[in-house]
């Protein structure tokens, strides 16, 4: 036998046995900075229920807590659920959206007030880009503006246009820690992944031009419809409870 190259398999397997460990030691370290990361403002109990449950947080925490009141506002008569797709007469590159300038100077002229949406990666796919009316820097998850793609171009869009009326008395807004929080403890269903938590404004869309929307938190999940904690009550609903309501009234 030879000795000599057999030292050598041995010390090159054993090299490669402490990289391979090595390597797993620091995926676990940095899976696990990045829970304390995402988890460092939550109660101590809260993250240790987050673990019985398998509840992951791959969002950041929003430290934001501003006052909001609640949004008055019209929903013009042609921003309902049945209206057709408007097709654009000549298509443009889809790559615009990321650009928020070359958006409207594309599009501003056909799609009124388009200026005052903003994208929604998240709820967004390859199909169809979603925006929402956004007031004061803060969006109205109910008032969209979709842009239809089709071979990296958008064609047709459809937009839900409101005109404000006025907002209630301000109210600072519970911190989104409380919000995921309440929603561990409570609503999330075990092997949850939260991959979103953002502020804006909420409502059921009722059968009348006049709206109200509410400040709430949303927070998205991997898969499962979207939560939305009233910011101010702190009582939860989904979009699942919401389309019940909107059925049975």
């Amino acid at each position: 036998m030879d000795w000599g190259r057999a030292k050598n398999v041995l010390i090159m397997s054993f090299l490669l046995l402490n990289i391979l460990l090595g390597y797993q030691l620091w995926l676990d370290i940095r899976e696990q900075l990045n829970v304390n990361v995402n988890t460092a403002e939550l109660p101590q109990d809260k993250v240790l229920l987050m673990q019985q449950k398998r509840i992951s947080l791959e969002a950041n925490l929003p430290l934001e807590t501003p006052k909001l009141g609640d949004l008055t506002y019209l929903l013009h008569s042609e921003s309902r659920n049945n209206a057709e797709p408007i097709t654009l007469d000549t298509p443009v590159d889809s790559k615009i959206i990321f650009t928020k300038s070359e958006l409207v100077k594309a599009l501003g002229d056909r799609i009124p007030e388009l200026d005052n949406y903003a994208y929604d990666s998240l709820n967004s796919s390859v199909d169809v880009f979603v925006l929402h009316r956004v007031v004061e820097g803060h969006p109205m998850f109910d008032v969209r503006l979709m842009l239809y793609i089709s071979n990296q171009k958008i064609t047709a869009f459809q937009q839900d246009r409101v005109e404000l009326l006025g907002s209630g008395e301000a109210k600072q807004v519970l911190p989104a820690t409380k919000v995921v929080a309440s929603l561990i403890e409570t609503y999330l269903p075990d092997g949850a992944v939260i991959t979103d938590i953002q502020l804006g404004y909420h409502g059921q869309i009722f059968d009348s031009e006049k709206q109200v929307s509410l400040p709430s938190w949303r927070v998205l999940l991997e898969n499962g419809p979207p939560y939305y904690v009233h910011a101010i009550s702190g009582e939860v609903a989904t979009d699942e409870v919401n389309e019940k309501a909107a059925a049975n009234g």
